[in-house]
């Protein structure tokens, strides 16, 4: 929200620089986004006026004016062609400096010497956004006489500074001037002026001009009208249009002005209606049928709902409550009878309906927050007002106020003790109510408590500790004292399990694995691209109520399907390599339809392609493993996952207990994904890696005696796997085995069919002595022996 300091002064008597003022609302809990100075050093711009104008003798496009300035009569030449002689317009005159640093000095354009330049808005540092767009494109023309040879700044209203504040959703109260000025001199102890609204001179009867107004729905809690007659629809004044600029809201005419300057001012959005252009000269504010249709001033025909409240006359909707009003009523140069609109309406629909057709304005973004129900008449009041000092119409007398507000005054109670006790400092009791007044709270101490009635427009406040947050702020946060900290105090730290996972992630961010962050909601089409069977128990997931679209309208049982989808988006953006991790939550429901929260399980999903294969992503996980303090670990092969190659697949084991699975993804599901390369995979339960992990490192001193390498090759059969071999070896290492290494598979001519020749080189070493020839033979005995017993092995002679 911009706060220009000059329309702020005219409710409190600002005695500080604006960097003061904004330090100081900073501290009582306003934020301050930026301070601009509008001029941005702008200088020697002052009122001219044109005496003469005519076409440049040599230049078709070029006028030759002739512009008094006060004390002197200067050439200028323009390319403007909305200017006419009479106009009153700003002069930069040589030396004259620009928005963006541009200087004026004296140019010759065909022949005749220009003396200054004449100025448009933008030239004066106006975003084109707040621009009027009759004066968009040519020389800005003021409104009437003002005295040659002024700084034209001054009656632009740029000699000014804004403040830029960030408004929290909490806070609707101060999207507004008066809100901001009722925070600055509670802030700074000011006296605060409040609005004087009056209107002098009044004719004729409402009733005579409207057959009323009819509110038909629980969902508008007040609707205030007033009509205005023999309005001329013309341009704002001067103030009002560089007011608003100065604002951040671009001028349109008069009427459209003075809502759009009340909206800003008192923080109600108001709305005209042209009342002529209304069926049977009657509002009716109801809540939409299905089906219904309505252009709104955007241009854009919008199909409603039963949830969008609306406004209509007798025949058909004029409007969208709280969010933008109809083409067919709007105001236009034809209008002479407006009728002016303050209500209020419910937050909640208001944002329902803001959000379904993507209409986000300034009316809406107030209504969705919540705003003070005796705003209206204020607000419609004060419209009055303008439009009568600007003579921009009559007023009609009389009003039409339907309200439905049934909000009760709330009497909190707040413990002074409780307050300097978590306030951290002494307070006085009369300090806190002095404080609280400030705020226009009804506040008195009473048994030793202080009973605070909450003012209308202080939805927020709802209990003693809000009360006290109050107290807090205004007497400033930053005004208490530091002290040591006191009582039993434990060391911050993270819990366990992320500290496990930490660990994770640092063994896979060294592995060069990239960690990804998925949503936790999938399509469940992803089940079918996964190749899973209709009795999966993946296909056991939790549908939400209110998705975003098909895409995210399930909770993943599987992170299978994220990866896969993130591969896919890589490889067709042209990445040659990626390997990729994620710890994420899977969602598995007790019963379905649900009747308690779903079992959240995490888990480590691991996705590979490029030049990696199976044996990378296996070593991958034993590091994981190995650093978390897992051992026993056995691979087994798995043929029976569906999206899974049967004969590249393999299931992680901790001793007896499984601890996920991983392979070549299934050419099948690649082929769903549209990816050509391999892809490699892995689904590990992460909370068994929690519960198994010891993380706990015992020192091992190095050793002293040396160690000794043997190898042994066996013939088996093809179905003996290498990791059984490896246990059996183990088993018969009397402890003394330090390392196995695999070092080859070989089929072929000297090989039997369905046979494969295993080579290991096993090193032993012993931290008691050194070992002996006697020793390392009987081992190499007992291990073949095994080999033969166990898994019918042939010793490789």
């Amino acid at each position: 929200m911009l706060l220009p300091l000059k329309w702020l002064g005219k409710y409190v008597n600002i005695e500080i620089s604006p960097k003061e003022l904004a330090d100081g609302l900073t501290y009582s809990g306003s934020h301050v986004e930026s301070i601009t100075r509008l001029d941005k050093g702008i200088e020697n711009v002052v009122v001219g006026r044109i005496n003469e104008i005519e076409r440049h003798p040599n230049a078709d496009k070029l006028f030759v004016c002739k512009v008094d300035l006060g004390d002197k009569l200067e050439t200028i030449v323009t390319g403007a062609t909305n200017l006419k002689k009479g106009d009153y317009v700003p002069v930069a005159i040589n030396g004259a400096v620009l928005a963006g640093g541009v200087s004026i000095g004296s140019t010759v354009f065909r022949g005749i010497e220009s003396n200054g330049m004449l100025c448009s808005l933008q030239e004066l540092g106006y975003p084109d956004n707040v621009i009027p767009k009759e004066v968009r494109d040519g020389i800005f023309v003021f409104d009437k006489e003002y005295p040659l040879g002024a700084d034209a700044i001054e009656y632009l209203q740029l000699d000014e500074d804004v403040i830029e504040f960030e408004i929290t959703p909490n806070r609707p109260d101060c999207l507004s001037i008066y809100g901001m000025a009722r925070e600055t001199a509670a802030t700074f102890g000011w006296e605060l002026e409040y609005p004087r609204i009056s209107i002098k001179h009044e004719a004729d009867d409402i009733n005579d001009y409207t057959q009323g107004i009819f509110v038909e729905t629980p969902n508008c809690k007040r609707y205030y009208s007033r009509v205005v007659k023999d309005v001329k629809i013309g341009p704002s004044p001067l103030w009002l249009q560089t007011t608003l600029m100065n604002a951040g809201v671009r001028p349109i005419s008069n009427i459209v002005d003075v809502t759009n300057f009340v909206m800003l001012e008192l923080g109600e959005p108001l709305h005209a209606f042209d009342l002529d252009m209304l069926q049977g000269r009657k509002i009716i504010v109801r809540q939409a049928k299905s089906g219904e249709s309505l252009t709104t001033l955007d241009g854009t025909e919008r199909t409603l709902g039963e949830d969008d409240i609306i406004i209509a006359d007798a025949s058909m909707p004029i409007g969208i409550a709280g969010v933008m009003g109809g083409l067919d009523s709007e105001i236009t140069q034809g209008t002479t009878t407006v009728l002016l609109e303050g209500a209020n309406f419910s937050s909640r629909h208001i944002r329902m309906t803001s959000k379904k057709f993507g209409l986000r304005t300034e009316a809406s973004s107030r209504f969705e927050k919540g705003i003070d129900p005796n705003l209206c008449k204020m607000a419609v009041e004060r419209a009055c007002q303008l439009i009568e000092e600007i003579g921009a119409g009559t007023v009609v007398k009389g009003e039409i106020d339907v309200n439905q507000s049934t909000s009760a005054s709330r009497v909190l109670t707040l413990r002074p003790d409780r307050a300097r006790l978590l306030i951290g400092t002494d307070i006085a009791d009369e300090e806190m109510i002095g404080y609280l007044t400030r705020l226009e709270f009804k506040a008195l101490l009473e048994n030793g408590l202080i009973k605070a009635e909450v003012p209308s427009f202080r939805d927020d406040v709802e209990g003693e500790a809000d009360l006290i947050e109050e107290v807090g702020r205004i007497y400033g946060f930053h005004r208490v004292e530091s002290k040591p900290l006191v009582g039993g105090l434990t060391r911050g730290e993270r819990p366990y399990n992320k500290q496990m996972e930490l660990k994770v992630k640092n063994v896979m961010q060294g592995l060069g694995y990239n960690e990804v962050m998925t949503y936790s909601f999938i399509s469940p089409k992803a089940y079918d691209k996964l190749n899973l069977p209709e009795d999966a128990p993946e296909r056991k997931y939790i549908r939400l109520m209110n998705p975003l679209g098909e895409d995210y309208s399930t909770m993943r049982t599987t992170l299978l399907s994220n990866m896969m989808e993130l591969l896919y988006r890589n490889e067709k953006r042209g990445i040659d390599e990626v390997l990729a991790y994620e710890i994420g939550s899977v969602f598995i429901p007790g019963s379905l339809p649900v009747t308690d929260l779903p079992d959240e399980k995490q888990v480590l999903s691991i996705g590979v392609y490029g030049s990696k294969d199976f044996y990378f992503v296996k070593e991958s996980l034993q590091m994981v493993f190995g650093r978390m303090g897992i051992r026993n670990l056995r691979f087994k092969p798995l043929s029976s996952h569906p999206s899974f190659h049967p004969g590249r697949t393999a299931e992680v084991y901790s001793g007896d207990e499984s601890m996920g699975y991983f392979g070549e993804i299934h050419p099948d599901v690649l082929e769903n994904y549209d990816i050509k390369n391999k892809v490699y995979a892995g689904v590990i339960d992460f909370d068994q890696i929690i519960r198994l992990a010891n993380p706990e490192v015992k020192y091992k001193p190095l050793p002293k005696y040396p160690a000794v390498t043997r190898d042994i090759a066996v013939v088996v059969d093809e179905s003996v796997l290498v990791g059984e071999l490896e246990e059996t070896i183990i088993e018969n290492g009397e402890g003394l085995v330090e390392a196995i290494s695999l070092f080859d598979i070989y089929r072929g001519n000297q090989v039997q069919d369905n046979k494969k020749s295993v080579a290991f080189s096993i090193v032993y070493r012993s931290y008691e002595g050194t070992l002996t020839e006697d020793i390392i033979s009987r081992i190499q005995r007992n291990t073949i022996t095994g080999l033969e017993n166990k898994h019918n092995a042939k010793l490789r002679s």
